[in-house]
């Protein structure tokens, strides 16, 4: 039995019995704080005597205060500490490593505070059966494909997502299926005493005997030969690091390799698929990113802002493959409107700074992370592109379910579920340089969706998105999708 979170919690209670004034405050919310008992007058300043953790069985106690800007035997004013206790509480369920994250100060004085943190971990070893699609979207499987069961891939995979306790991941995959892929991803992100430096390797290696080898009417074109041979096979390998200067900016330097070769008939339907003569793709590569993430959820967001921009340089010596520069760009603003209401809004780009990439560098609308609503059966391909998303939602519902008397596992009783209703435009362009008339119907054109949609977020924050769009071409339908859209 662990008597640890025992004995904070009984800590607590006699500094709070022994005073007589003892006031318990709950940030509820994450936004501000309520004073539970009768009403007092506020202090103009307080300080942290000491902070509490509970709740950590596994996660050390080092990667939680990381995220925490208060510290103990400080002192701050009023205004500032409740600030503080909501940006500290958001931090620290960011991790992402826990099902709730509570950041309760408990009056032990009049201008004297304990800090209790209450969690609950998630469960971090998550092994799975890999049942998914291939293709971009539900939808493009769905019309596009016409629901062939071929283009589904399956297979093991294995996360563990808090290693040691220091918020480690690790990713091993095994997959079949329409893809065929080896995935090893290891991150960890401090491992300095400071916490400010961190490392991340990632392999992968996958094959293809289906696979889109150009884009026609604005919609991909896959190919396979008639013995069914094996048409692409790619390896790539890189190493990151990372540097967190403060709560919220990142910075990311990777170095990698990338070696892809492909089937001679591939060549022969597309003879600019590589857009040098031969079968392979042979390059180093290196970038540098930046990230600022201030978000109150990093799955489903309904305050604060993101920006993440990159410049990534593939080929970096004389006998690669390629001599390509390209840069790429996220800003997302959340703003709430009242208690029910929230507005997303944000932009995404990308350039490349030549008119001719090969086929897997190929960027677009209809690609991650770049999409305009009511154009998901569409992939509209360029050189540069910018899509702005937008969506006005209104909760109708958020509830917790306890389900412990038929779920055994701690770390899956209770049940989250949240529902947005969600009125969405979207708009943006792409320009083709090289004015493909196949492609010409929706490339060097404003582009325009506009419709509503229902989002639901789960368990461990899986959010599932059903929306009916227009584009501005006129055409609708109605689309399921994964993952918030902004």
């Amino acid at each position: 039995m662990n008597i640890k979170p025992l004995f904070y919690r009984l800590l607590i209670l006699i500094c709070i019995l022994g005073t007589g004034v003892g006031k318990a405050l709950y940030a509820q919310d994450s936004d501000s704080l309520y004073v539970t008992s009768e009403e007092v007058e506020t202090p103009k300043q307080v300080t942290v005597n000491n902070i509490f953790i509970v709740g950590n069985e596994k996660t050390r106690k080092n990667i939680i205060l990381r995220e925490m800007d208060i510290a103990e035997n400080m002192t701050y004013n009023w205004d500032e500490f409740v600030a503080l206790v909501a940006a500290d509480q958001k931090k620290i369920y960011n991790l992402q490593l826990f099902t709730t994250a509570t950041v309760t100060p408990l009056f032990v004085g009049d201008e004297q505070v304990e800090l209790l943190v209450s969690l609950k971990e998630r469960w971090y070893i998550l092994p799975s059966i890999i049942f998914n699609l291939a293709d971009r979207n539900f939808s493009e499987w769905y019309s596009n494909q016409n629901r062939d069961f071929s283009r589904v891939n399956y297979g093991v995979k294995l996360d563990h997502n808090n290693i040691g306790g220091r918020n480690e991941k690790l990713r091993v995959v095994g997959q079949i299926g329409f893809t065929q892929a080896l995935l090893l991803n290891y991150t960890i992100p401090y491992f300095d005493k400071n916490q400010l430096h961190g490392l991340a390797a990632r392999f992968n290696y996958y094959t293809n005997k289906n696979i889109p080898v150009r884009s026609i009417g604005n919609k991909q074109y896959f190919f396979k030969n008639a013995n069914e041979d094996i048409l692409l096979q790619s390896l790539n390998a890189s190493l990151t690091y990372s540097f967190r200067g403060s709560f919220y900016n990142f910075h990311y330097f990777t170095a990698g390799y990338n070696d892809t070769r492909i089937h001679e008939d591939v060549i022969l339907e597309n003879p600019n698929y590589f857009t040098h003569e031969g079968q392979k793709l042979q390059y180093f590569l290196a970038s540098y990113r930046y990230r600022h993430d201030n978000r109150d959820n990093v799955a489903y967001a309904t305050q604060g802002t993101l920006l993440d921009a990159s410049l990534t340089k593939y080929g970096m010596f004389g006998n690669d493959d390629i001599n390509e520069l390209e840069f790429s760009i996220m800003a997302s603003k959340y703003n709430r409107l009242g208690s029910k209401f929230h507005f997303a809004t944000g932009i995404s780009g990308s350039a490349f700074f030549s008119d001719h990439q090969p086929y897997t560098l190929v960027r677009g609308i209809g690609y991650k992370p770049n999409f305009i609503r009511g154009f998901e059966l569409n992939v509209i391909e360029g050189q540069q592109l910018i899509a702005h998303k937008n969506s006005l939602r209104y909760e109708l519902l958020n509830v917790a379910f306890d389900i412990s008397s038929f779920m055994p596992i701690e770390e899956f009783s209770v049940f989250p579920l949240r529902l947005y209703l969600s009125g969405n435009f979207d708009h943006g362009y792409v320009r083709d340089a090289n004015r493909l008339p196949l492609n010409a119907q929706y490339t060097n054109k404003y582009l325009a969706g506009y419709g509503f949609g229902l989002d639901l977020i789960g368990m461990y924050d899986a959010v599932f998105r059903f929306e009916y769009s227009v584009n501005n071409m006129g055409a609708g339908s109605f689309f399921i999708n994964v993952k918030a859209p902004i």
